[in-house]
């Protein structure tokens, strides 16, 4: 089957699908010997794609690595502003591996990262309600404020879906997410008046982060991964 060019680069781990496109914008990305600029091109598995004139292929085995992510880190290839980055603690092998979602820069804890670009988008759509538990550090609490966050509320115009909420001690709760939006946690429980201090991530789905070191990778053992995969896509 036919895919766009920028895909089939993004899920043989060469980049991102958007730096993809500036790839071949620039010039550098080849099909079948000749030169493609433009991101509008389809391809298959038939067709030899090189890109700075090195033949790439997609992995045929999918693989899953777990990291737990350093604090003041960016979930990203590049940043803007030149803070570090993930890829700057990561070891250059694992340079092309895809991130899944994204933990923010204070945020640490359990970050899935990929060899397979369209396993990473699936395990980040929130149409697969995929289960993440953080824990929370938070400036006090009420159970009539958790309940809130338990039914599911809007904060600022912005529906956010039913937190699974327990209560560790009087300064940590586990939360449990399904959706994934952008700083759901951190909004939602300054919200109920119970700002977050810290927030660590401990799993993701039938991915537990256990006692992994601090910037540390592990690869998914396999078993693990084939039960990840059924899920998401079972749900499609």
């Amino acid at each position: 089957m036919k895919e766009r060019l920028a895909k089939f680069i993004s899920d043989c781990g060469i980049a991102s699908r958007r730096m993809a496109e500036e790839l071949i914008k620039s010039g550098v990305v080849s099909v079948n010997g000749i030169v493609v600029d433009t991101p509008v091109f389809f391809v298959d598995e038939k067709d030899e794609v090189c890109v700075n004139g090195k033949k790439i292929k997609k992995e045929d085995e999918i693989k899953i690595f777990m990291f737990n992510k350093p604090i003041n880190t960016m979930t990203t290839l590049r940043d803007p502003e030149n803070r570090k980055t993930i890829y700057d603690v990561l070891d250059k092998k694992y340079k092309n591996l895809k991130y899944v979602g994204r933990l923010d820069f204070k945020t640490t804890g359990l970050l899935l990262l990929t060899n397979n670009g369209e396993v990473a988008r699936k395990l980040s759509l929130p149409q697969n309600h995929i289960p993440r538990t953080y824990i929370a550090t938070v400036k006090g609490f009420t159970e009539r404020g958790l309940d809130v966050a338990r039914r599911g509320v809007t904060v600022d115009g912005i529906k956010y879906r039913p937190m699974k909420i327990k209560v560790i001690d009087d300064n940590n709760l586990s939360v449990t997410v399904t959706e994934g939006k952008k700083n759901e946690i951190r909004i939602v429980l300054r919200h109920i008046g119970s700002p977050v201090v810290a927030l660590h991530r401990i799993s993701y789905g039938e991915i537990k982060l256990g006692n992994l070191g601090v910037g540390k990778i592990l690869e998914v053992d396999k078993k693990t991964i084939d039960l990840v995969l059924k899920n998401i896509y079972n749900q499609q």
